[in-house]
């Protein structure tokens, strides 16, 4: 009797427990909606912004920057002005994009974004390299002249991890570097200090214009090999061939990995970016060494091939087609490109040679 009881009072409960399962059921359920709605929305925000910070800032007039930059300032458009202030927005252009520095993100959507990492190095080199040339020859006279004290301090802010995200940023690095280029350039433009110089020479042009060259053919050498390539092995052997025989060349099958075409890419695209702003910069500093050895043309040889590399790419991703294949090859026609510049480089440090 006792047991039927129990069982008898019990009944209440067990026709509340289909009701609790219910209301359980439907809270889980809501509760997955929601948590659903809320991780759609991120990631189409994510994707969203994603896609507005992979979009590669337009080409700025360089002499019309430097004008209003002068103006601005209230200095003196001095030989260099144009040189240094193009740099500096060059630079200046890698943190203030749509999204800043993401190279160093650690977070979506930065984190997930590869294309425009590679293009900020590509930036970044040639803004390292021209840092390098203004410390080392552009602002002394000859070798054994002292150093400027902020170009000094701006190349190794330059030469600071790339992704470095905190204790210091990469960010915080590269705008000291800024600053310090800066000081030199309100120094450069004000009569009363001597001590900031900038010498437009030949020779100075000559030594840049082979890291430029150097930088150009490496670049054009990893983007034809997007396809693979049958390579002669270049390297020098020691041993010395005996007389009558005949040298042994080596060949070795050079091929960019799949995963690193578009990283190669546009690296190339932000080296090209920012060569062709520092090129015209170096068209107005040194027009007249370049009128005397009749290598303005050729300057803007350069100017031009580099430019015709940032046409918009409309495939949702880097193609790469066999070289005669159905499909394009975004890094071959790159490849072009690169190379008519590097070939028109060459071409102007002969003529710079010359006389």
């Amino acid at each position: 009797m006792l047991d039927w009881k129990n069982r008898a009072g019990s009944a209440p409960e067990r026709a509340a427990e289909p009701k609790s399962a219910t209301r359980s059921y439907v809270g889980g359920l809501l509760f997955s909606r929601a948590l659903a709605t809320v991780v759609g929305l991120y990631l189409l925000v994510t994707i969203a912004l994603g896609w507005y910070w992979s979009q590669e800032p337009e080409l700025f007039p360089v002499a019309q920057n430097a004008q209003v930059a002068a103006e601005k300032e209230g200095k003196q458009m001095v030989v260099g002005y144009t040189t240094v202030e193009t740099l500096k927005t060059v630079a200046g252009t890698l943190l203030n994009k749509p999204g800043g520095y993401i190279s160093n993100d650690r977070f979506p959507p930065g984190l997930w974004m590869d294309n425009t990492p590679s293009w900020e190095y590509g930036v970044l080199v040639q803004v390292r390299d021209l840092t390098r040339a203004l410390r080392k020859d552009f602002a002394r006279s000859q070798s054994q002249s002292a150093e400027d004290a902020d170009l000094a301090k701006a190349e190794p802010r330059f030469n600071f991890d790339n992704k470095s995200w905190v204790l210091p940023s990469s960010e915080s690095e590269y705008q000291e570097g800024i600053n310090s280029l800066s000081r030199y350039q309100s120094r450069l433009s004000d009569p009363n200090q001597k001590n900031a110089l900038f010498y437009a020479r030949a020779d100075n042009l000559n030594n840049w214009l082979g890291d430029v060259g150097t930088r150009l053919g490496s670049l054009s050498q990893r983007l034809s090999a997007s396809v693979g390539r049958v390579k002669l092995n270049t390297a020098l052997k020691t041993e010395v061939p005996a007389v009558g025989e005949v040298p042994q060349v080596d060949e070795e099958v050079v091929e960019t990995p799949w995963m690193q075409i578009d990283n190669v890419f546009y690296e190339a695209r932000g080296q090209a970016w920012a060569l062709s702003h520092l090129l015209r910069a170096i068209e107005v500093d040194f027009a007249d060494v370049l009128a005397k050895k009749n290598a303005t043309v050729s300057v803007r040889q350069i100017i031009r091939e580099l430019e015709a590399s940032q046409e918009p790419v409309w495939s949702p991703m880097i193609l790469n087609g066999s070289g005669f294949g159905v499909l394009a090859n975004h890094s071959l026609v790159m490849a072009n490109y690169i190379s008519r510049a590097n070939a028109a480089v060459i071409d102007l440090r002969q003529l710079l040679n010359q006389g």
